[in-house]
Parts: C-alpha cells; structure tokens; sequence
C-alpha cells in the first residue's frame, strides 16, 4: 500500500510538472496570456459551451491592448494571437514565405480535405493556387451569373407560392436554411452542371450529400482541435472528415461528369470545365490583372504566386479535392455570408428601403434584366455587402504556420527580449475581432455601410478589414462569393420586404454549438411580397 502511494505520488507530481513546464513557456518569454486549465488550456469554455470560439479570441486579443502579439493555449498547443497590424503585414506580405502554410488539421494523405487547396503545403500549394487561378478572374465569373440568376428566380418562385398560401402575405423564414438551399443549387450549377431545386425537392441527393459534408457536430469539433494538439495521433487514426460514402460520392460525380463530357464533346462555362482545363494546362493567365478589383470592395487581388506558369500534372484525385473545397466553402461559407447579410438588412430597414431602390433604379435602367457588369457597378449594393462581410466575416480568424524559425521582437514595451516563434509553431489573426475593435471601426457593432462609401473606404488602415484573408494565402474564391451574395440580395429584395419575426435573434448573439458563424436559435426573419 504504501509502495502504490509512493508510486501514485511520483505519477502526480510528474503530471503535476509536466503541465507546470508546457503552461508556463510564454510566461518564460514574457508573452501575456490568459491562465490555462490543465489539459484544455485556454479551450475550457468552448468545451462546455459557455462561449463561441470567436469569443475566446476577441477576450484575448481585447485583454491586453498594448501588446503586439499574447498567447493563447488550444489545448496542449501554444499559439500566437497578433494583434500588431504591421506585424500582421510582415507575416502574411513581406516575410509571407516563413510562413507559407496552414495549420494541419488532417495528416491523412489519403484524405481530399488533406488534398484541396487549403491544405496543400510549399511548392505544391504554389503550383496549385496558380493552376487554379485563371479560373476565379472576373472574366470567368461573368460567365457564371446567369446560372446564379437562374437558381434565384427558381427561390423566388417558391417564396411568392408559399407567401400567397399564407394566410396574412407574410411567412417566417429560417434564412440559413434559405440561403443553404439557394448556394446548394447555385454549386450544383455553376460547378457541377446539375439542375437542383432543393427549395421544391427538400431532400435531393446533392443536398443531402451537401449536408452531410458540413455538418460538423460538437464531439468533432473538439476531437479536431485536440488533435491538431496531436498531429502523430491524427495521423496514425486516419482522421477524415469525410465519410466513405461521400467521398466515393465526390469522386463519381467529379469524374463522371468529366468523362461524359469529354465523350459528347459538351462544353458548359462552370467549375467542371475550368478543372478540366486545369488537367490540360489550358487555362490562361492573361485576364489576371492586380486591379480586377470588379467584384467589389472586399475583393481581394492575386499575387505573383498565382500568377506564375506551372505545367505540374496533377492526378484525377487532386482535381476532385478541388471540387469538394469549392464545394464545402460555397455551401456553408457562402451561405452564412448571405443569412447575416438578411439579418442586418432586416434589422436596419432605412439601409434596406435605400438598397431596394437602388435596385429599382436598377431595374429600370436595365429593362428588368441584371448581369455581372450592371451588378457590381450598384455603389450602395457594394456598401451594404462590404459591411456586413466586416461585422461578420466568412472566416473568424485567419492561421498561419511557422515554417523557418522566425524573429517576431518583443511582444510588448515590457518585455525584456525578442520571442523567437519556431518551425511548426502556429499563430492566428483574429478577422472578427480587429473587424470589431473601436479604434480601426469607431461604434464597431454598428451596421454602418458609410464606411465604405467612396469618401470613407479610401481612409480606412490597411490590415483592418481582411473579410477574405490577406497575402498570397487569401480566398481564391471571393470574387464568386461576393457575386453570388449580390446576386441573392439583388433577386430578394427586388421582390420581398424582409423584417424581423417573434424568433428573430435580437440582439444578435453566436450560437456556442458550432465553430461556424451562426445566429442562437437560428436565422428567422418575416418575408412578404413588395408592393
């Protein structure tokens, strides 16, 4: 007995020590941070769900307002939080190739999630992103709008059926199901060639396949932050996010749809035919201009990385893993973009009533007809849509891993000595919370669109609003995502009047289930016909 207590005293205390020793090294270098609970770290009240992961990061960033960049644990990992705007510039512009990747999340190389562009590491990252580039221009998204158009008109239709139903012209929507719907027949379309209507036939196969791809339950949040801790054990358990069957679903769908049209010599200006391009290095970069900023304010511009030639060929299994990201990033990205963009609308009707009469004028102009050109030529549109993409950005924070040692200087006045972050070492910019903080954004939670009119948005400080991310590593996609948000907002309120319900969430408060941007109780507004 004796002997077992010894040998129990030994265990804590080494336990005891090893905790001491991991949760004190920021300490050590003088780098500030919020006290740590064993084991779960700084993660304690995402666990229990007490708070949305983006409030943890906005405590720490608002916690210590003199620092450059503090600390912060996931778990057993440390992770740097900047808060130094150029500091910000030096990691993701100027010193960009110390730190070139992503965090991993998945080490199963046999994985598309571990294969898409987001994941893909050094030279092949390079050569993808410039594979992929020539086809997110302007050029090539102008092709794509009749095909949103298209699958608007087919919600609208669905809309005016349901609201004549109604006993009183009006109906409770829940909006991120609407916009889920809406951005699932938009994908089938515009990158798969598949004619959907998921508002009509709720449980078609590429919804449900849609579904089952995004929805990430708790349980697997908190495995995939705890094993980004331990990448050896995610690699050795093969973590995927993707089930067999969706992935067998993906690879069918991708390849069959290439096939086919390879054999009946059909050509279709959609995602399938730009991979197929891709695979025959037939996609130009001739329409890649640093200015094509047509998409609007929140556009963001390729950098020489993606402008670069590469005649690297890649496998049928790559081109597929492209298609599951643009996927995944249209359908649940994209929608939430739209479902707060509805929200605010309906929370600010002055902004609203201004928009749809843009929109009227619009239509006037236009003959009832819109195409890319008269829709990124709307000014207030961009307005209205550039803040909402500030007050709730599509991605939280932005990561970054180190990979070459790296001088960052001194975390704050205080400290006694530079921190060097090594090789491997993560870090994160919290988007929602720079987008948030008074001194860049004065009366930040306001939904102010005069921020960004031709006389404000000119002032605003670089590396405060990066709805799209920053630097060669930015969303490669946000041209799409900008024209199919407009595209939505344009067709809904050109028809409906959107105001707030008896479930509307106000004042708008995070859901503390997921890792996702997405409104308590979910997203319900009242929809009825404009007159």
């Amino acid at each position: 007995m004796i002997i077992l207590s010894v040998w129990l005293a030994v265990f804590v205390a080494v336990i005891t020590l090893y905790f001491w020793r991991l949760y004190s090294s920021f300490s050590r270098h003088g780098v500030k941070h919020i006290k740590p609970v064993p084991i779960f770290g700084n993660m304690t009240k995402v666990v229990v769900r007490a708070e949305h992961v983006s409030d943890g990061l906005s405590k720490v960033y608002n916690e210590f307002p003199e620092d450059r960049f503090v600390g912060r644990y996931e778990f057993l990992k440390e992770i740097i939080v900047i808060r130094d705007l150029e500091l910000i510039k030096k990691i993701t512009v100027k010193d960009f190739e110390h730190f070139l990747d992503h965090r991993s999340l998945l080490n199963n190389s046999e994985s598309y999630f571990s294969r898409n562009l987001l994941s893909l590491r050094g030279q092949e990252w390079k050569d993808m992103r410039s594979t992929l580039s020539p086809a997110f221009t302007s050029s090539k998204m102008r092709l794509m709008v009749p095909f949103m158009v298209e699958v608007g008109d087919q919600m609208m239709r669905s809309l005016h059926k349901i609201i004549k139903e109604s006993k009183d012209g009006s109906i409770d929507v829940e909006c991120k199901d609407l916009t889920t719907r809406y951005a699932n027949d938009v994908i089938a379309s515009c990158a798969f060639g598949l004619k959907v209507d998921s508002h009509n036939d709720k449980n078609n196969s590429f919804y449900r396949l849609g579904k089952e791809t995004t929805t990430i339950n708790f349980s697997q949040i908190l495995k995939t932050f705890f094993l980004a801790s331990a990448p050896t054990l995610a690699k050795f358990i093969k973590m995927d996010f993707l089930s067999e069957s969706s992935s067998s679903a993906f690879k069918t769908l991708v390849l069959g749809t290439m096939d086919n049209r390879e054999l009946k010599n059909i050509f279709r200006p959609d995602m399938i035919h730009l991979l197929m391009e891709a695979k025959k290095g037939k996609l130009s970069h001739d329409d890649i201009k640093s200015n094509d900023r047509a998409a609007g304010f929140a556009t963001v511009t390729e950098s020489a990385i993606g402008k670069k030639d590469n005649n690297r060929v890649w496998t049928d299994d790559d081109l597929v893993a492209q298609a599951v990201v643009f996927f995944i990033a249209g359908f649940e990205a994209v929608s939430s973009g739209m479902s707060f963009l509805l929200h605010e609308l309906a929370m600010n009707p002055d902004v609203q009533e201004r928009l749809a009469q843009e929109i009227k004028e619009n239509d006037a102009k236009n003959g009832g007809k819109f195409d890319f050109n008269s829709i990124q030529n709307m000014v207030y549109m961009d307005m209205v849509v550039s803040e909402s993409l500030r007050l709730w950005p599509p991605a939280i924070n932005l990561d970054r891993m180190c990979t070459k040692d790296y001088n960052m200087g001194k975390p704050n006045p205080k400290a006694e000595k530079d921190y060097i972050i090594r090789q491997g070492s993560g870090l994160l910019i919290p988007v929602l919370a720079i987008h948030r903080d008074p001194k860049y954004f004065p009366n930040p939670l306001k939904f102010d669109p005069e921020r960004f009119s031709d006389e404000n948005k000119h002032t605003l400080h670089p590396f405060t609003y990066m709805p799209f991310g920053v630097g060669p590593r930015n969303c490669i996609g946000s041209r799409f995502a900008l024209c199919e948000i407009k595209v939505i907002a344009y067709q809904i309120l050109r028809e409906m009047v959107v105001s707030p319900c008896e479930k509307t969430c106000i004042p708008a408060r995070l859901s503390k289930d997921t890792v996702n941007l997405k409104l308590q109780g979910g997203h319900w507004l009242k929809f009825r016909a404009r007159t």
